[in-house]
């Protein structure tokens, strides 16, 4: 039992650190590419905008997925009914392979209409032509790696996860150089080779993960030798469990790829009002190539421990541990909350100068930054809360929740984006309340569910203080060593030294116990 414990515990962490590493090679890419010569900011908006749509589709054979996979596989699995767990997952993949094809597909036919008729941005035609293939790839990539999650094997969804952003990395470098020495940086042709390292990588990935699913065949048909509790269901049956559990959650990343896709819709459109078309698509792409990538880099801190979520609070609401479970979530949410404040507030303080530090040849979009961040906190709160409600079987709520947030949304962005005094910030209006609305109404079910306590000091009053001591801190140390050093190094100094004063003060001021930290 300490030996599965121990192995769980580095599944873990495996996927934890995987996830950070995943993320920065991420940022290393988008670094590349907006500060290349001929792509910036314009080409950001192609790449952006083609990417999206990708996304809208994945969602539907691919996204939630994993978490529906491994729901269906560990509830079968805790009570040793291993040849159920393991005929879920047969049918899952071709189940999903079907729908990866089909969306591969409509991507593929409909690349020119997509482009011209819905974004506006005729340039993405060739973005979406080289993504369609990736569509069914990751679909039933991601049914592999929802199947060795249900195992509580973390670390083969990491490794995965990892080969993929890597190779991504190099495709992107690869092919966007290759452009250049034949296309004399032609923008429109850099960003459609972007996209294409994007399908490389996805390939890639599942080579890896099926060639390892295969070397743990012979494993598996032993378990299944030993399987007990097992009980015969139909195909049609066992389809529709898998539908049933994946597409709330599929629902929920739908609507959180249409707000994307919201802005896609409607800020080249309603900017158009009051600008050319060439100044409109550049502030998109500072927005989605700079803004929202910096943005979304916290959830890897979170998302390791949301994919343990789901499994993990399954078996033990399988095994009618309730009580466990809403110390779990309560653990989990603090989480969430001492690591989303610091964020928040070094994205908030630093914009300027972190988007001079990571993106010298197209700096523009500080007051984007500075706004938007406020959202970091409510996103990453929303991720572990739907989490817990899935974990729980409450899988409807997390959709009808972001579904309500997105319509605020695009109220919002129809509304105040076509003002000329609101603009772009229209959307960035939208996305905080999409967020904050998405969070209140998920914590208000969870808590009506669960039985969970908030302390008052330890989940509000101890992490402000903590993070207002770090902000203090960082500034000071800022300005103290911008006048002896190179600005860049000043920052890089103080956001490492004033997130160390927090790490400290999160210990010095016990807000996480012995217990929590050990349980983490």
């Amino acid at each position: 039992m300490k030996n599965k414990k121990e192995s769980l515990f580095k599944g873990v962490l495996f996927l934890l650190i995987s996830q950070i590493f995943i993320k920065i090679i991420g940022l290393v890419y988008k670094l590349y590419l907006t500060n290349k010569e001929g792509f910036g900011d314009s080409g950001n908006a192609i790449y952006s905008s083609g990417f999206q749509i990708y996304a809208l589709l994945l969602t539907f054979s691919s996204t939630g997925v994993p978490n529906a996979i491994s729901k269906l596989v560990s509830e079968r699995l805790a009570v040793g009914d291993n040849r159920g767990a393991n005929k879920v997952f047969k049918i899952a993949f071709v189940t999903f392979a079907l729908i990866g094809m089909t969306g591969s597909v409509l991507l593929f036919l409909g690349a020119k209409t997509i482009a011209n008729s819905w974004i506006q941005i005729p340039e993405a035609e060739y973005s979406l032509i080289a993504l369609s293939p990736s569509i069914f790839f990751v679909s039933i990539t991601a049914v592999i790696r929802g199947y060795f999650n249900g195992r509580l094997s973390f670390s083969t969804t990491a490794k995965s996860q990892s080969i993929e952003q890597v190779f991504k990395t190099i495709f992107t470098v690869f092919l966007v150089e290759l452009v250049c020495i034949f296309g004399k940086n032609n923008t429109l042709i850099m960003a459609a080779a972007a996209n294409l390292a994007t399908t490389f990588a996805t390939i890639s990935s599942f080579i890896y993960i099926y060639a390892y699913y295969k070397s743990k065949r012979k494993e598996i048909g032993q378990e299944i030798l030993q399987s007990v509790n097992y009980k015969p269901t139909r195909i049609r049956k066992t389809i529709k469990q898998i539908i049933t559990v994946a597409m709330p959650i599929s629902i929920s990343s739908l609507i959180s790829s249409f707000n994307k896709n919201i802005d896609s819709f409607t800020i080249v459109r309603f900017l158009k009002q009051n600008m050319d078309a060439e100044k409109a698509k550049i502030q998109y792409g500072i927005l989605s190539g700079k803004i929202d990538s910096l943005c979304v880099l916290p959830l890897a801190l979170n998302s390791a421990f949301v994919s343990v979520l789901v499994p993990n609070i399954s078996k033990t609401m399988a095994k009618g541990n309730e009580s466990d479970v809403g110390k779990k979530a309560t653990m989990f949410i603090l989480v969430s909350i001492l690591v989303g404040l610091p964020i928040t507030a070094i994205m908030f303080i630093f914009s300027k100068q972190i988007l001079s530090l990571l993106f010298p040849n197209a700096q523009s979009g500080s007051m984007y930054l500075r706004v938007n961040s406020i959202a970091i906190i409510f996103m990453l709160l929303s991720q572990t809360l739907s989490g817990l409600l899935q974990g729980i079987g409450k899988v409807k709520i997390p959709p009808i929740a972001f579904g309500i947030g997105m319509i605020i949304k695009f109220i919002c962005n129809i509304i105040l984006i076509p003002k000329k005094e609101i603009g772009i910030y229209g959307a960035i209006i939208g996305n905080i309340l999409c967020n904050v609305i998405a969070f209140i109404i998920q914590i208000t079910i969870l808590s009506k569910n669960l039985k969970m306590k908030f302390g008052f000091k330890k989940f509000i009053i101890k992490p402000i203080i903590s993070t207002i001591i770090m902000s203090i801190v960082s500034i000071f140390l800022y300005n103290t060593i911008k006048c002896i050093e190179l600005e860049k190094m000043a920052i890089i100094l103080a956001i490492s030294s004033g997130c160390l004063i927090y790490i400290l003060l999160v210990f010095a001021l016990k807000i996480l116990p012995k217990e929590e930290i050990k349980a983490i």
